[in-house]
């Protein structure tokens, strides 16, 4: 509020100092105007008397004759009897005085202030205020020259004649009045043109302040007010533009936490502007040394060619980069048994950003893929050739005998067989690889879904003498996939029934359950597994005895099968022998709802 005081008053006496110097020059003026024009008024009353007494001496020759006491009778009748009026020759000598009995006695008055500037003015008049020597008074003295002698008419300077000569107190009223009505117009005037500036400068203290901004700036109409509202708006329109800029931006950064690759941005001085944290945590991977910070991205020798880029397109070449064309680099890397791929871009102002990703699981997986396939391709290299062979033995040999080709043709068709049984392993451990999001889960009863599995598997069960053992409550529900789940017990009875021998008995139990789970276990009392072939057991295409496999008529996928559908469960599973022989399978499963 003083700032706001000070320029208003500023900017008020500013004005009413130029104000005030023009008033008091016409106060000046005028006064001295009127006073001049009283004194001449005056004047013109006391040269009137003057005039009368020169005509009354001369038309009745006065001088001549002796008689200028005459003058006194000519006093009586004029308007002015308080005017003194003395009659002087033209040496000085006091002929006649109004207001001195003896004037005969009086001094020379041929020095007289008076007299003197009217002997030697050029239209014969003279005026003084002074005090009388002779009566002791003080006169308003007006002298005029005639051919011979001086005609002297005075009035007694007292408050009377100093109040008529003063101007009229109505002028100066007025002026004052006049003067308070433009100060109040003045102070009215600079409080509407200090308004907008003491607003923009409120306004620019709350920016600085960084105080929030009200809405409630009311401008005056006129040029100032709405060049005043035209800055508001446009810092408005900016705040606007700067607060969705940061909102983005903080969107961006909050991005940049929640990716799974690592991020950084550097200015065009290899100084780190913004990274997330799988930006510092892969480059500890990457580096041999440890627990270094972002900045050393440029010192890491694994990274040499990332180096090599920036020194080219950032710290040597000055050429202007096409916004349109930027420089990109792209490589990979393996480092410690993690593959990661490395990307750079360099921006218009040379900054840069770095995008590192982790594709280990990638680059395994199409490893994986890779010797699948290569797995694939032998598994169905042994069928294919089978039937082939089969087929070709048939068709080379037209006479071959009626029990000899249908021998041929079983063979094929149980090849055939196998590998329509691979075929369809692979593509639904495919399925539960890349499409697990895609599965319904739904509530199932294990009961039910154990007890359809049997039945399935009521002929092989039957050629094997073997007995499968379950009491699982029609109660006990698990929250899943039917195909999947029911797959998972398919594979792990075949299992059993094709390696565990004959005469093998299953125990399929639900032995344990907590708040999340129920856990199960498949038992047989087969010929169990070979300890060192435990940990590949669920590896895909793993076969314990590879030729026996084969004869069964195994894929080598089954238990790899129960392994994924199990873990797109969120389950668990694992395998060891029991004591007295016999393989155990022990998995869990989520509980419905």
């Amino acid at each position: 509020m003083s700032l706001k005081f000070n320029y208003k008053r500023k900017l008020f006496l500013y004005y009413f100092s130029i104000f005030s110097v023009i008033t008091a020059s016409f106060i000046a003026f005028q006064y001295n105007r009127e006073k001049q024009f009283r004194i001449v008024q005056l004047e013109n009353t006391l040269n009137t008397v003057t005039e009368l007494t020169n005509n009354f001496i001369h038309e009745n020759n006065l001088i001549s004759n002796h008689q200028i006491n005459l003058v006194d009778s000519l006093l009586k009748i004029v308007p002015a009897q308080d005017t003194r009026v003395t009659i002087i020759d033209d040496k000085g000598k006091v002929l006649f005085d109004s207001f001195v009995e003896d004037y005969k006695t009086m001094e020379n008055h041929l020095n007289r202030p008076e007299v003197q500037k009217a002997k030697y003015s050029d239209v014969n008049v003279g005026s003084n205020i002074r005090r009388s020597s002779t009566t002791g008074q003080d006169f308003y003295y007006y002298a005029h020259s005639y051919n011979n002698y001086f005609i002297r008419a005075a009035v007694v300077y007292d408050i009377k004649i100093q109040n008529f000569l003063k101007a009229e107190r109505l002028f100066l009223i007025f002026i004052g009045f006049l003067f308070v009505i433009t100060w109040l117009i003045l102070l009215y005037v600079t409080g509407k043109m200090s308004d907008s500036i003491t607003k923009l400068k409120d306004f620019a203290i709350q920016l600085q302040q960084n105080k929030p901004v009200k809405d409630d700036y009311e401008f005056p109409n006129n040029e100032l007010g709405v060049i005043s509202k035209q800055i508001v708006s446009i810092y408005k329109t900016l705040t606007e533009t700067k607060n969705a800029l940061a909102l983005e931006k903080e969107k961006l950064i909050k991005h940049l936490f929640v990716l799974n690759e690592g991020v950084g941005f550097f200015s065009n001085q290899k100084k780190s502007v913004l990274t997330n944290t799988f930006f510092v945590q892969y480059l500890n991977l990457i580096a041999e040394k440890s627990s270094i910070n972002p900045e050393h991205i440029f010192e890491i020798s694994e990274l040499k060619e990332l180096q090599k880029f920036i020194k080219k397109h950032v710290e040597k070449n000055k050429e202007i980069i096409n916004p349109n064309n930027l420089p990109k680099l792209e490589f990979k890397i393996k480092k410690g048994g993690y593959y990661f791929e490395i990307k750079c871009i360099v921006f218009q102002d040379r900054s840069f950003e770095i995008f590192i990703n982790d594709i280990t699981k990638l680059e395994k997986r199409r490893l994986l893929k890779q010797q699948m396939t290569s797995n694939i391709a032998h598994e169905l290299k042994t069928p294919v050739a089978s039937v082939r062979g089969y087929l070709e033995t048939i068709l080379n040999n037209k006479d071959i005998g009626t029990e000899k080709k249908d021998y041929f043709i079983d063979k094929a068709y149980l090849q055939s067989n196998r590998l329509t049984s691979l075929i369809e392993d692979i593509v639904v451990l495919n399925r539960i690889e890349e499409e697990v999001d895609y599965f319904d889960f739904e509530d199932l009863s294990v009961s039910k879904i154990v007890n359809d599995v049997v039945n399935n598997s009521e002929s092989l069960i039957k050629d094997q003498n073997a007995q499968i053992f379950f009491s699982i409550d029609e109660n006990i529900k698990v929250k899943g996939n039917g195909s999947l789940i029911t797959s998972v017990f398919q594979n792990l009875i075949d299992n059993s029934l094709s390696y565990a021998g004959e005469n093998v008995k299953i125990n399929i139990d639900m032995y344990h359950e907590d708040d999340e789970f129920y856990y199960f276990s498949v038992i047989d009392n087969g010929v169990g597994i070979p300890e060192e072939h435990l940990s590949r057991i669920f590896e895909r295409f793993y076969r314990v005895d590879a030729g026996r496999s084969r004869k069964s008529g195994g894929t080598g996928l089954g238990l790899a099968i129960v392994k994924h559908a199990i873990n797109a469960h969120k389950g668990e599973v694992s395998v060891k022998n029991a004591s007295e022989g016999g393989a155990e399978f022990y998995f869990s499963l989520p509980k419905a709802n």
